[in-house]
């Protein structure tokens, strides 16, 4: 039986997830579909631009992300620090970027006189848009549905475009992250539909490398920070040359045609992490085949089960992948 997505999510543990969305109906997002011969490759173009759009109205940062040819994959971050300190009429304006809101957060966003006996009706209606602002199940709504609609418009049909539920994947330690990340950026090299990551379209991993040719980092995107300090700044902690060198080299290893090897100076990142080269491969391979929920150590797992009233520990028995 299916959890509530509320269930699911734990910011007490963590603020990364692992989110998956799929087509129904013999629907594609690009490429040449074989039974009509129809190309909708322009269709990812559709999703890359509304997902990098959403990140500058909710408080959820993109860390990862991979459109294929009929699902998406997305690695996020919840921001509650941000959402947090938005103030009230912050929160409205956010809101009202996507969805209408009401009569009185139109009032209240134009500056008009807010009555007394109105308060409390707008305070609930605030709270409620904060929350729903660093909410992964709102954030997947906003992207899917107009996708889904313009979709459908398109293929001159009605009904469901999406699966009715997302895959949802907490990533609980920094080795849950990286692991996560890499496979998702690596989804267009294991489908055969590119051979380097920059080859790669719509990923996470060609933005990053083409922003970092001007020397830069992409806006849209979480950013690579390098080793912690203080203040520390939202951001991943790893060196981005490191993730973007650990990519190329696990690219070239998964592709059969391809000779290729993990060279001893990428692999400081998988050291700091006590992660093997051997689970490493597994792990960024099979990572759909391994985790079918939560994912981290053998502590962090058994905390977030915890946390979420759970009887049983998930994905205990894929611990040997992780550092002890």
């Amino acid at each position: 039986m299916p959890r509530p997505r509320s269930t699911q999510v734990s910011l007490e543990d963590t603020p990364f997830y692992h989110c998956v969305s799929r087509t129904v109906r013999r629907a594609f997002l690009c490429g040449i579909d074989d039974y009509s011969g129809q190309s909708f490759e322009h269709r990812r173009e559709w999703v890359e631009d509304r997902l990098l759009m959403l990140t500058s109205v909710f408080a959820i940062d993109i860390a990862a992300y991979a459109v294929m040819s009929n699902h998406l994959h997305i690695v996020l971050r919840i921001d509650l620090e941000t959402a947090q300190s938005w103030s009230s009429i912050d929160v409205v304006n956010q809101w009202h970027q996507l969805f209408k809101g009401t009569l009185l957060t139109q009032k209240f966003a134009h500056g008009g006189s807010i009555e007394a006996y109105e308060l409390e009706t707008l305070n609930d209606t605030i709270v409620e848009y904060r929350r729903r602002l660093m909410d992964i199940s709102w954030f997947m709504r906003s992207l899917n549905e107009p996708i889904a609609r313009q979709a459908n418009k398109e293929d001159k049909c009605t009904g469901r475009f999406w699966e009715g539920r997302f895959k949802s994947q907490a990533l609980l330690d920094e080795a849950a992250v990286l692991a996560c990340m890499a496979y998702v950026d690596l989804n267009p090299i294991r489908a055969n539909m590119a051979t380097t990551p920059e080859q790669s379209d719509f990923t996470s991993i060609q933005r990053r490398i083409k922003a970092v040719i001007k020397g830069e980092q992409p806006i849209e995107l979480l950013p690579f920070l390098g080793n912690e300090r203080q203040p520390m700044p939202k951001g991943l902690m790893f060196e981005l040359q490191d993730y973007l060198e650990l990519v190329d080299d696990t690219g070239r290893v998964i592709r059969d045609n391809k000779r290729g090897a993990i060279k001893a100076g990428t692999s400081n990142i998988l050291n700091r992490l006590n992660i093997p080269l051997a689970n490493w491969l597994k792990v960024t391979n099979e990572f759909k085949y391994l985790f079918k929920g939560p994912v981290g150590t053998l502590e962090e797992l058994t905390r977030y089960s915890g946390h979420m009233d759970k009887q049983r520990v998930a994905n205990s028995g894929t611990c040997q992948y992780w550092p002890d």
